[in-house]
């Protein structure tokens, strides 16, 4: 962000003086390096304190699994890059600083892997990534002022079999040639036309987000073909990650930027919008400028009459390599290309750990070096 928040300052100075000596003290063995990642990146996210506690006495049947010692054990799939649980729990087992961190005492006490798929399909539900995101923007952005806002898409590889499409409603049959005299035809309203009207959230409710097929081609022109999802990301200058939305991998770039630049303009105040080629429509380009934003989108080469950037545009354009850093980071480093779960919302979920954790281990950078 360039200039360090009191507020980070605060938990540098927690994890540093407060938290880590009396770790080091209790602990068997000395923390590691990718441990003290870990520790910063739970004192940053706190993602226990959005888990509901368990009830304190149960009427009938076992006693519920603490459900914040498993939501600290899945932000640890995300940074240590576990493809599995059935890895993350045999990990837990023989790394006694790690399965303590996470809230086990002992072995016996690490549930087994389906109370993590439940305990995963509960946090999906009630969309507890989400809900921590947006205080992590309003609590270490909140007011500041953003530079550049860079938008892209990523695929998200996905282990479940595409959706079939459903069947399309015949079109009803168009009169030919050109209209009578006083004739008024009705021209058919796009997607990005209508979202132009619409809020946020029925916006996105309309998006496809079924597990099916996608293809897009890479800056050397070859294609590539996936089945599974898209996650569509906003990234700061920073590096931090402020808006994400998953959707079909089939889905075109360019019927999901509206609603997320509504929504980014919610949450941070910036200045301009860097989008590639895909987003070349006049719509979104009309609710940037109505956000009050400037935005510099590469022109589409297929029009013949296409008008190329200015030159303060194309270096202002080179700023957008953030989102291919940050994309290629969010699959390397924090789990996003392994994805082992199915459906959407698990699916969401899945790629939301995985940019909690690459915000926070990116917000610590400049104080770790």
């Amino acid at each position: 962000m360039g200039i360090v928040t009191q507020q980070l300052a605060r938990i540098w100075h927690r994890i540093q003086v407060c938290l880590l000596p009396p770790l080091e003290e209790c602990l068997d063995d000395a923390l590691t390096q990718r441990l003290r990642q870990f520790i910063g990146i739970l004192e940053v996210v706190r993602i226990e304190d959005h888990v509901a506690a368990p009830p304190l006495k149960c009427s009938r049947g076992r006693p519920r699994q603490n459900r914040a010692h498993i939501a600290r054990a899945f932000v640890a799939k995300a940074v240590y890059n576990l493809p599995t649980t059935d890895l993350l729990i045999e990990m837990l087992r023989l790394q006694p600083n790690l399965r303590r961190l996470c809230g086990w005492e002992r072995r016996r006490q690490i549930p087994s892997p389906a109370t993590f798929s439940r305990a995963f399909a509960e946090f999906a539900q009630v969309g507890l990534a989400d809900t921590i995101h947006a205080v992590l923007i309003e609590a270490h952005i909140g007011s500041q002022l953003v530079m550049h806002i860079s938008r892209d898409a990523t695929e998200i590889h996905a282990r479940e079999r595409a959706a079939t499409a459903p069947k399309a409603e015949p079109p009803l049959p168009k009169k030919r040639g050109r209209p009578k005299k006083g004739e008024v035809r009705e021209p058919e309203v796009t997607r990005l036309q209508k979202q132009l009207d619409q809020s946020v959230e029925e916006a996105i409710a309309e998006l496809p987000c079924r597990c099916n097929k996608g293809t897009k081609t890479d800056s050397k022109g070859h294609w590539h073909f996936w089945v599974g999802y898209k996650a569509h990301i906003d990234w700061t200058d920073g590096g931090l990650p402020v808006n994400v939305v998953t959707t079909s991998a089939s889905i075109h770039d360019s019927q999901v930027a509206i609603p997320m630049a509504k929504r980014t303009a919610e949450r941070v105040t910036s200045l301009y919008d860097l989008m590639d080629s895909a987003y070349d429509a006049k719509e979104i380009k009309r609710v940037s400028r109505e956000l009050g934003r400037v935005p510099i989108i590469d022109p589409n080469r297929r029009p013949a009459k296409s008008i190329p950037l200015e030159p303060a545009s194309v270096l202002r354009f080179r700023e957008r390599s953030v989102a291919e850093r940050g994309n290629g980071r969010l699959k390397d480093e924090f789990g996003c290309r392994c994805l082992r779960v199915r459906g959407h919302k698990k699916a969401h979920l899945h790629v939301m750990l995985g940019i909690l954790a690459l915000f926070a281990d990116q917000l610590l950078k400049p104080l770790t070096g």
